[in-house]
């Protein structure tokens, strides 16, 4: 049974956003189970961060996403813990290596070729045409497969 759920987060979270979710909702939705968040409430924490942050192009989305996983699985509560923070934040810094040493970047416009910082915040229509522009629905699977890679050689409580 375990075997099967096993690689699994990767194709949950490019499903969520072939379905419309943006790139964070879908890489944060698609760990819900193991973190025992409803999804109404996964969905509006992670709706901000799609298109780099609301569409200003900055940290892409699906980064923000599997940062948002990790936080639930792994992050620390107490403010005075400062070794807690610190391996956090290595855990960070290492997931946006893995994720940057595959695509190149962590960086929304640099991931998608654009040469402005922001953009209009009205969100493109999912349409045919824009799967096949846009490497996002590869960049969210990236990003899940990623952290679940993680999550196989580390344990969580």
């Amino acid at each position: 049974m375990e075997e099967a759920r096993e690689r699994k987060h990767g194709k949950i979270a490019r499903q969520y956003f072939e379905e419309g979710y943006n790139c964070s909702q879908s890489v944060f939705l698609a760990f819900g189970e193991e973190y025992g968040i409803e999804p109404d409430l996964a969905l509006k924490l992670a709706s901000s961060f799609g298109g780099g942050m609301g569409r200003l192009r900055e940290v892409c989305g699906a980064v923000s996403g599997m940062f948002m996983a990790a936080g639930m699985l792994y992050g620390y509560t107490d403010p005075k813990d400062h070794n807690a923070k610190t391996e956090h934040y290595k855990r960070i810094q290492y997931l946006a290596k893995k994720f940057e040493e595959k695509n190149g970047s962590i960086v929304c416009r640099e991931l998608l070729g654009l040469d402005k910082k922001k953009d209009s915040p009205q969100p493109e229509l999912r349409t045919a045409e824009y799967y096949k522009k846009r490497p996002c629905a590869e960049l969210v699977e990236i990003a899940a497969q990623i952290l679940e890679e993680y999550m196989q050689a580390h344990t969580f409580s």
